[in-house]
C-alpha cells in the first residue's frame, strides 16, 4: 500500500520523525514525505493511505484511490468529513496517543495542589504550609476516554476514591463510579478535584458555569485539560476571587493563549500550563503505531481502530 504523509508537524516535532517511524513499522509498504504543496497534490493520486493534521478538500479530490485518512489528533471535527466520505475513504483518530502524558499532567496537577507545592514554590523564606493528602479525596473524571480512563487507573494507588462521568455510562470504565451527565451536580456535591479531559462539543461547551461552581465544596480545585471553553472562565474567575472554590490548574484557557493582563494569572490559587499535557517526546512514536496497525489491518480487510463515523462530534 502507499502511505502518505502531510507535511504540517503536530506539537512542534518534525514531521520527517513520523516518517521515519513510519517507514521503520512498514517495511513492506510505500511510505511518502508530501514535503510541499505540489507533492500532496501530486501523492495524493495514488495514495491508499493519507496522514496528517487535515487535509484541503482539493487534495481529497485527487485522491480517487483513498482508503483512509489516519488523523493525527484525537480529534477530527476539523477535517472535511463529508468529502472524504464522499471519495469513498474512512478516517480514524489519534485517541489513546495522549493517554499517558495527559494522564501524568493532571495527576501532577492534583499532587500539586494537595501537597500544596505551588503554596510552598511561591514563598521566598522558609514558611510553614497545610498540606493535605490524595488519599481517601474523591476525584470526578468527566470524559472517561482514553486520557480520562488513565487518568483514573493511575489514581488507583493513591487510594483515591474516583467519580467517571461520560455520555454513555453503560459502558462503564475504570473509575470507582460511572455516571451519566444527568447526575453530574451530585457528584460535584462531594468532589475534591474536578478534572476535566471531555471533547468540547455543544453538549460540553461552557458544561462547567457558574451553578456547577458553586456546587463544588469551597476547598475543590478544577483540573482542566480538556478544551477551555469547556469552562466558563467568568465564572471561573468570580469563584477564585470570592473563594468559592480552592484553586484551579488550567492547562486550556478561554480565551486561548490566554492575554498577559488576564486576572487569573494573578490569582496564588491558579497554576497555568500553555497547552501542553499533550507534549511528549513520544508522539511520533505511539502515533505510528495506531497508523501502521491500522494500515496493516486496512490490507487484511480487518476492522480499524479508532474508526471515526462522519456524524461523530
Amino acid at each position: 500500500m502507499e502511505i502518505v504523509v502531510l507535511r504540517k508537524s503536530a506539537h512542534g516535532i518534525p514531521t520527517t520523525e513520523y516518517v521515519s517511524e513510519l517507514q521503520t513499522r512498514l517495511p513492506e509498504h510505500t511510505v511518502r514525505f508530501a514535503d510541499t504543496p505540489e507533492r500532496e497534490r501530486t501523492f495524493a493520486e495514488s495514495a491508499d493511505v493519507i496522514t496528517g493534521i487535515t487535509i484541503d478538500e482539493t487534495v481529497v479530490e485527487r485522491a480517487e484511490q483513498l482508503e483512509l485518512f489516519a488523523c493525527v489528533y484525537a480529534g477530527t471535527g476539523h477535517l472535511p468529513r463529508e468529502a472524504l466520505s464522499e471519495q469513498g475513504a474512512v478516517i480514524t483518530s489519534a485517541a489513546g496517543v495522549h493517554t499517558s502524558n495527559a494522564a501524568e499532567h493532571a495527576i501532577g496537577a492534583i499532587l500539586t495542589f494537595a501537597r500544596r507545592f505551588h503554596e510552598a514554590v511561591r514563598s521566598d523564606s522558609w514558611q510553614p504550609i497545610s498540606p493535605s493528602e490524595l488519599a481517601d479525596s474523591t476525584v470526578t473524571i468527566v470524559g472517561l476516554g482514553a486520557i480520562g480512563g488513565g487518568i483514573a487507573r493511575r489514581l488507583e494507588p493513591f487510594d483515591a476514591r474516583t467519580i467517571g462521568v461520560r455520555r454513555r455510562p453503560e459502558d462503564g470504565g475504570p473509575a470507582d463510579e460511572v455516571i451519566g451527565a444527568d447526575e453530574l451536580h451530585d457528584a460535584l456535591a462531594e468532589t475534591d478535584f474536578l478534572v476535566l479531559a471531555c471533547p468540547l462539543t455543544d453538549a460540553t461547551h461552557g458544561l462547567i458555569s457558574e451553578e456547577e461552581l458553586v456546587t463544588l465544596p469551597p476547598d475543590a480545585v478544577v483540573v482542566n485539560i480538556a478544551r477551555g471553553p469547556v469552562v466558563d472562565t467568568t465564572a471561573l474567575l468570580k469563584a477564585l476571587q470570592e473563594g468559592e472554590i480552592g484553586g484551579a490548574a488550567l492547562d486550556v484557557t478561554d480565551p486561548e493563549p490566554l492575554p498577559s493582563d488576564h486576572p487569573l494569572w494573578d490569582l496564588d490559587e491558579v497554576i497555568i500550563t500553555p497547552h501542553n499535557a499533550g507534549a511528549t517526546p513520544r508522539y511520533y512514536e505511539r502515533l505510528a503505531d495506531i497508523v501502521a496497525d491500522n494500515v496493516e489491518r486496512l490490507d487484511s480487510g480487518e476492522p480499524l481502530r479508532n474508526l471515526v463515523s462522519v456524524g461523530d462530534d
